[in-house]
């Protein structure tokens, strides 16, 4: 008997559901006006592919009623984590908190282990994205691969036919790397030209994006000078950590967001700049991550407070706006990134931004805050869905006859641009601050 109460207990610590405070758990009243909300419910219509549903289950984990077995742990991993279900939830259910911990209880359980499956994940979460040089030495090959040719001329000579259609899909999905990468286009201290600095403020530059959008951060930072920022950009910044939260790595999150204080002291800044949507929602939660870590839980409090959205920062200080002498016609629609609306709250501040761009014309976009099927990595581990969603975006995006799609997040610039190329279409993809930042180009080049 002490030695099965033993084992029971053993077995309670290891829960990360049966551990989490239970209050989170039993919020949810099951109204249901989160399921129309729901893109995988309102394709399937399955309760079960519902937060009603999928609560339902995690509640059944905590409660002991049920164990995590595979079809719980697939169930949590269709589940797109875009949290529209938290925007439309009148109880303020901390969905977000509950599907994060659902994923650390599957892979905590191992029922979705396999030989490969075990690879890829300690080269990709525990290998690669916990050292950015690693991550930057792949990006110098992919760039390598792509500029001599090799990847035009693999792509032409019939090489992929052979190749399973998975895969065949997987490789029309590379990205494109940048020229250079952040830390050669930006120096660790930038400050404005015209004036003294009325504001010190840290860049973060990301992962994907500093290999795959480095000039979104080159803009951001522009915009920042030329609002009368100091910026402190150090070479050779860590992950986040959303990716390892979003996938069940509770433990590697946590000693990134440690490495991230450690880098960008919070006491030091009015501000802590991030323009991924993604990334953002995330590191704003640093104090729950590490709210049992002694000497870090008062740290990551200020750093939570410190954390700002580019467009939430910009309107904030009152951006300026940029002259008439910038002006240049753009028709523009604003796809809202799910982290940046549902997770973070913040709607209107991009559009106040666009609307300020002298000349740009923009036209609201049917769904906007619907997600587009990214969703981190989303679209390479659930490609069906992922495509449904994203057809049913570009399908709005043409609605509005606008030839830029403006949004904040690079998983959805790139979801969205693999689209738009698959289709053939002829249509700019670009972030908010990028726009803003070619006005105030513009501005300059007139003078």
């Amino acid at each position: 008997m002490l030695l099965e109460l033993a084992q029971a207990k053993s077995a309670d610590s290891r829960s990360y559901l049966k551990g989490l405070d239970y209050s989170v758990v039993q919020q949810c009243m099951h109204c249901g006006l989160c399921l129309p909300t729901c893109p995988t419910y309102d394709a399937t219509k399955l309760e079960r592919h519902s937060p009603r549903g999928r609560i339902a289950l995690m509640r059944s984990v905590a409660d002991g009623e049920l164990d995590a077995t595979r079809t719980f742990a697939d169930e949590m991993y269709f589940c797109l984590g875009c949290l529209a279900c938290m925007t439309a939830c009148p109880a303020g259910v901390n969905y977000a908190e509950l599907f994060e911990q659902a994923r650390a209880e599957a892979e905590a359980s191992e029922v979705l282990v396999s030989p490969w499956r075990r690879i890829i994940r300690w080269v990709t979460l525990k290998w690669l994205f916990m050292d950015h040089s690693r991550l930057q030495i792949l990006g110098l090959s992919m760039r390598f691969y792509q500029q001599v040719g090799l990847q035009w001329l693999i792509r032409n000579s019939g090489v992929l036919k052979l190749l399973p259609q998975r895969m065949r899909e997987l490789e029309a999905m590379t990205p494109s790397i940048q020229p250079k990468f952040s830390d050669e286009l930006i120096a660790p201290r930038t400050v404005p030209e015209d004036s003294a600095p009325r504001y010190r403020v840290a860049l973060l530059t990301g992962c994907a994006q500093d290999l795959i959008f480095s000039d979104v951060n080159l803009d951001t930072l522009e915009v920042l000078k030329k609002n009368g920022c100091e910026i402190v950009t150090p070479t050779n910044q860590p992950c986040c950590g959303s990716l390892h939260a979003h996938n069940g790595e509770w433990e590697a999150a946590k000693d990134l967001a440690r490495r991230q204080i450690e880098l960008f002291p919070p006491e030091s800044f009015d501000a802590i700049i991030t323009n991924a949507a993604g990334c953002g929602s995330h590191l704003k939660h640093y104090s729950s991550l590490l709210k049992d870590d002694e000497r870090y839980c008062g740290r990551a409090a200020e750093w939570d407070r410190k954390v700002k959205d580019i467009h939430e920062w910009l309107v904030e200080i009152e951006f300026r706006v940029p002259d008439e002498s910038s002006s240049e016609r753009h028709h523009v629609t604003y796809h809202e990134a799910c982290h940046l609306c549902h997770g973070q709250k913040i709607t209107m501040q991009p559009r106040q931004i666009l609307k300020a761009i002298p000349g740009l014309s923009l036209s609201e976009l049917p769904e906007s805050d619907w997600c587009c099927g990214s969703a981190g990595i989303y679209n390479i581990v659930q490609p069906e869905m992922a495509n449904k969603l994203l057809d049913r975006k570009l399908s709005h995006i043409d609605s509005t006859g606008a030839t830029t799609v403006a949004t904040g997040n690079p998983g959805c610039l790139l979801h969205i641009q693999n689209g738009v190329r698959q289709q053939g279409k002829d249509l700019r993809l670009a972030h908010p601050v990028s726009l803003l930042a070619e006005a105030y180009r513009r501005e300059t080049a007139k003078t």
